[in-house]
């Protein structure tokens, strides 16, 4: 099943001095063969949050793309595009998500299931009954 990377997980495989960067590449290391994705939310966030000044290990954005680009230019990756609406009923219950704060996993745990992948993240608190049809095989929390 391929594995759409959350933003969080592509900041921890682009950053050697993040906490959970060892966590983040032993899982995708060993399911690679399997696939990943990633898609303009998860790429556009990664890139945002990684070229402010005020993080950590901050790096041009021109350096970042570049990375980004090269990371996604394997056989390995798919590019899954941002195509449902949170207010669409036919993937997400809105009325099982409990703040506004797990709206992006919602709306990328949906588009995993849509795509007949799974949602990688670092977050324990995603309500799996928040999108319609989702099983606990779409979604790891590592």
């Amino acid at each position: 099943m391929r594995a759409l990377l959350d933003v969080n997980i592509l900041i921890a495989l682009h950053d050697h001095d993040h906490a959970h960067h060892r966590l983040a590449y032993d899982w995708l290391d060993t399911h690679i063969n399997q696939g990943w994705a990633s898609c303009p939310l998860t790429q556009n966030g990664m890139l945002r949050i990684m070229s402010q000044t005020s993080y950590t290990n901050s790096q041009s954005l021109q350096n970042l793309v570049k990375r980004l680009r090269n990371f996604t230019n394997t056989k390995h990756h798919a590019f899954w595009p941002d195509n449902i609406s949170l207010l669409d009923e036919a993937f997400i219950d809105a009325d099982k998500l409990l703040s506004p704060r797990q709206l992006t996993d919602a709306y990328l745990l949906a588009i995993a299931v849509k795509h007949g992948g799974r949602l990688i993240t670092l977050d324990k608190r995603i309500p799996l009954n928040s999108v319609k049809g989702a099983k606990s095989q779409h979604l790891v929390s590592l």
